[in-house]
C-alpha cells in the first residue's frame, strides 16, 4: 500500500469532517491502528481544524457584536440631539430586536461549543487509540527483543555473515538459524531503504548445483526500525542471499540486484 498517496487522497479529511459511510469509517480506523503515519496525519488534520474553528468562532461572534452595536446606534461618533417628538420604534421594539439578536449569537455559541466538544472527544479517542498502539507495540518489542537475546546467546545458533556483492559492496547482514525451530533472524541494518516499487527478498540457496528457494519478501523495511525480522526457513541451506525485486517478489533472484551474499559454515 502507498501510504503517502493514501495519505494525499483527501480521504482522511473526510474521515474527520465525518463524511465517510460506516463501511469507509472502519476502513480508515483500521488503517490507522497498522500504519502510525496515517494515525499521525489525522491527528495533524483534526488539530488545525480545531485551530481553524476557534479563530473562526472569535472572529464572528465579533461580527454579530458590532451588529448589535450598531442598531442600537452605539457606534456613531456624532452627538445625537433627543427628539421630543415621538419615535418612530419605541424602546422595547429595539430591546426585542436586540434580543433577538443576542439570542441567535447565544445558539451559535451553542452550536459551535458542541462542535468544538466532538471534536474534542474524536480526538480524545484518536489519542487513546495511539496509546494503546504504542503499549502494545512496546509489548510486542519487549517480547522480540528477549527472544532476540536468547538467540544470540545460544550456541546452537548458526550464525552467517552475508558480505555485499558488486556495486552493493558497502551493503552488509547477518542472519542467525534457528535449525530446531526452523526460523531464521535476519538483521538488515546494513541494506538501505529499498526505493518505491522495490523490495528486498531473501533466498535460500543451495551451491552445487545452484538452487535457489525464496524465503519472502521484506514488505515492512521501512516501518521496523530495529531492521530486524523473523523469517521461516525450513530447508537445509547452503548460503543465503538478499536480492532487491519489484514489489510482490519474484520466482527467481535478480542477480544483478544481489546485495548480500553468504555461505553457511559447514564446522
Amino acid at each position: 500500500m502507498d501510504i503517502k498517496a493514501y495519505i494525499e487522497s483527501g480521504i482522511l479529511e473526510l474521515y474527520v469532517a465525518g463524511s465517510l459511510s460506516d463501511q469507509e469509517n472502519q476502513e480508515v480506523y483500521n488503517l490507522m491502528q497498522q500504519h502510525p503515519e496515517i494515525l499521525q496525519e489525522v491527528l495533524e488534520i483534526e488539530a488545525a481544524i480545531i485551530k481553524l474553528t476557534a479563530s473562526t468562532s472569535r472572529e464572528d461572534n465579533n461580527k454579530i457584536l458590532q451588529s448589535i452595536k450598531d442598531a442600537l446606534g452605539f457606534n456613531s461618533n456624532t452627538t445625537k440631539v433627543v427628539s421630543i417628538t415621538k419615535p418612530k420604534y419605541n424602546w422595547i421594539t429595539y430591546s426585542g430586536w436586540a434580543a433577538s439578536i443576542l439570542l441567535a449569537a447565544g445558539l451559535f455559541w451553542t452550536v459551535n461549543q458542541n462542535k468544538q466538544l466532538e471534536s474534542d472527544i474524536k480526538i480524545s479517542k484518536t489519542q487513546e487509540s495511539l496509546l494503546e498502539f504504542q503499549i502494545e507495540s512496546s509489548k510486542n518489542s519487549l517480547k522480540e527483543a528477549n527472544t532476540l537475546i536468547s538467540v544470540l546467546r545460544d550456541d546452537n545458533i548458526t550464525k552467517v555473515q552475508l558480505a555485499g556483492q558488486g556495486n552493493f559492496a558497502n551493503t552488509y547482514a547477518k542472519v542467525y538459524w534457528d535449525k530446531e525451530s526452523d526460523r531464521i533472524f535476519l538483521d538488515a541494518a546494513g541494506l538501505p531503504e529499498p526505493p518505491e516499487g522495490k523490495v528486498y527478498q531473501m533466498w535460500s540457496l543451495k551451491l552445487n548445483p545452484l538452487a535457489p528457494t525464496s524465503l519472502g519478501t521484506i514488505d515492512d523495511f521501512k516501518a521496523d526500525a530495529n531492521k530486524i525480522f523473523e523469517i521461516k526457513n525450513a530447508n537445509d541451506s547452503e548460503a543465503f542471499g538478499i536480492t532487491l525485486e519489484p514489489t510482490g517478489g519474484s520466482a527467481s533472484p535478480t542477480m544483478e540486484q544481489l546485495y548480500t551474499l553468504g555461505v553457511v559454515s559447514s564446522t
